[in-house]
């Protein structure tokens, strides 16, 4: 019997992210959405293209949470998208009330599931759901160092021309303006990123993960990225599923973990057939610290706003 993944939303991140959950045939999908017809249309379309895919993943878009349940893994993409000019903090109050919804009636159809937030501002999000479904902890984490870390690759290998294969990155922190890149980390087939470029040219890589979104937004206008926000999505269902095992930056909740308690933030976790395995605890520099914990601080904050 397939597993079952449930994508809540059909916009662009929900889609391609339900496409491809089938094209690898790693599970059944149910597509849902507010709008009628929409998911109904868009998962019929990709089931359609299964046969070619050489997939026997059962693709069905709905309505109904009712359709949704026994999910083995929920994505939450459904929200409202950033427009050019807005920032992450703008969807706060707006898409707070949406996930809530969201996350109880996934609570009550599916209890027993581990649930990827994308939805933005993620890490709070994150913990809105938490609050809203009363899973363990391990079974909500936030989609984000995983995108954040594949676009700081993106830009390494773009300037060294070399195969992002050979690129290891790992950016921490919240998914937003305060994320934290381990330059320390990065490598290029096994060499630190400092003996390969200067300092001014990491600082524009950094600078242009940091506001990789906001370009996307800035060209498509009305929309924003969704082929790389799928990919890390569909990244850590690979993982929990257990068909990969890789340490990836995901948010979770802390609870002293790097000197930070009670609020999500993006640190290099296992993940698996319980969410959550491990925290793996880096030793970080003062400097590095410092930027996590504040941006530990910018979440709390936003929870903060929250409960306003």
């Amino acid at each position: 019997m397939n597993k079952k993944i449930t994508v809540v939303g059909s916009g662009n991140v929900g889609t391609t992210t339900a496409q491809l959950i089938a094209e690898k045939n790693l599970a059944d999908v149910v597509l849902i959405d507010i709008v009628e017809g929409i998911p109904q249309g868009k998962a019929l379309d990709i089931l359609e293209a299964c046969p070619l895919w050489n997939s026997s993943s059962k693709v069905k878009g709905t309505n109904s949470y009712d359709d949704t349940a026994g999910s083995d893994i929920v994505v939450i993409t459904a929200g409202l998208a950033r427009k050019p000019g807005m920032s992450r903090d703008d969807l706060l109050h707006a898409n707070a009330k949406i996930i809530k919804g969201v996350a109880q009636s996934i609570a009550g159809t599916s209890p027993g599931a581990i649930i990827i937030v994308v939805t933005n501002p993620m890490d709070a999000m994150a913990q809105v759901t938490l609050e809203a479904t009363g899973f363990p902890h391990q079974r909500i984490i936030g989609m984000g160092g995983v995108l954040d870390s594949a676009r700081m690759r993106t830009f390494i290998a773009l300037e060294l021309n070399a195969h992002p294969k050979d690129v290891e990155a790992m950016v921490l922190g919240g998914h937003g303006d305060l994320m934290v890149p381990m330059t320390s980390l990065t490598t290029v087939e096994g060499k630190g990123i400092s003996e390969l470029m200067p300092d001014s040219k990491i600082d524009q890589i950094i600078d242009r993960t940091k506001n990789g979104g906001a370009e996307i937004v800035g060209y498509l206008k009305t929309g924003s990225a969704y082929y790389a926000p799928a990919a890390s999505s569909v990244e850590m269902i690979e993982n929990i599923f257990g068909m990969k095992s890789e340490t990836l930056p995901c948010s979770v909740y802390l609870d002293g973990q790097y000197g930070i308690e009670g609020v999500y933030s993006g640190v290099p976790v296992k993940l698996g057939p319980s969410g959550l395995m491990e925290v793996v605890e880096l030793e970080l520099d003062e400097k590095e610290q410092q930027a996590l914990n504040a941006s530990a601080e910018a979440v709390r904050e936003l929870m903060e706003k929250i409960g306003n």
